[in-house]
């Protein structure tokens, strides 16, 4: 008997959050913006974000006067705290309860005031933070496996992985048995040597893909399919569709 056990391709970080290497993230978790160049994150379904700090860590051991911090989300209005963005005093923002629709750029603002020691004279200096966000989904099959629960793909990829153990022990042991008891019947379901496999699936769930080029440093993880794409089936690429304006479509107008 051929014995298939499938695995999911999307094995993700068990805090249900990855992010650029590039990027700048303290002991505590913060996300630190960098200067000129965007830092992506990838975010779990249903799990909150990063804190996202607006400002630099260099910038951070300076002194900083009157700052004043403005966001900007993927919708490019301002954004204000609410039951899904919390936003402090001090400019960290996190994003609670992810979902597809809530992907994108989210910029802050940092201004500050710096005084010229010989006149006095003051001046605001601006500095602009990019945050590329985007989300990764649970693994294929998922509703059925786990119902509510909010660690489903790490609960479904671990369950897999038991099943997978506990077939492999059991036909080994069997085997071992007969190798050593030729009283025995061979029963009508038994193992044959080198019939053992063990399949992974490469899918993605529709709305997501794999795309090396833009997401070099998560290269296997599904990322929700972004405007301009979108992925209808469990196929691991986002198709073209310039008509699509929003994350995670299913289907081209």
């Amino acid at each position: 008997m051929r014995a298939w056990v499938l695995l999911s391709a999307v094995l993700w970080y068990l805090t249900g959050v990855g992010w650029q290497r590039n990027s700048e993230r303290t002991e505590k978790g913060f996300i630190y913006g960098k200067p000129g160049h965007p830092v992506k994150l990838y975010v779990k379904l249903h799990h909150n974000s990063p804190i996202l700090v607006c400002m630099d860590l260099k910038r951070t051991e300076k002194e900083t006067v009157d700052p004043t911090y403005l966001w900007v989300g993927p919708n490019e209005k301002p954004l204000t705290g609410n039951n899904k963005i919390n936003i402090t005093k001090t400019g960290k923002l996190m994003v609670k309860d992810f979902l597809e629709p809530l992907s994108g750029l989210y910029t802050c603002t940092l201004s500050y005031k710096t005084v010229k020691a010989e006149t006095q004279e003051e001046k605001v200096v601006k500095q602009r933070y990019d945050f590329m966000i985007f989300v990764n989904p649970f693994a294929p099959g998922w509703k059925g496996k786990c119902n509510e629960s909010v660690d489903c793909q790490d609960n479904t990829n671990h369950n897999i992985l038991q099943a997978r153990n506990r077939i492999e022990e059991f036909f080994q042991s069997q085997a071992y048995i007969f190798n050593h008891d030729f009283n025995k019947t061979l029963p009508a379901m038994h193992f044959v040597d080198h019939s053992f496999q063990i399949v992974r699936i490469d899918s993605c769930r529709p709305g997501f893909g794999k795309n090396e080029g833009l997401h070099s440093n998560c290269a296997t993880c599904c990322v929700v399919c972004g405007p301009g794409t979108f992925s209808p089936d469990v196929d691991v690429t986002c198709q073209t569709c310039v008509s699509i304006q929003i994350y995670g479509a299913t289907s081209c107008p």
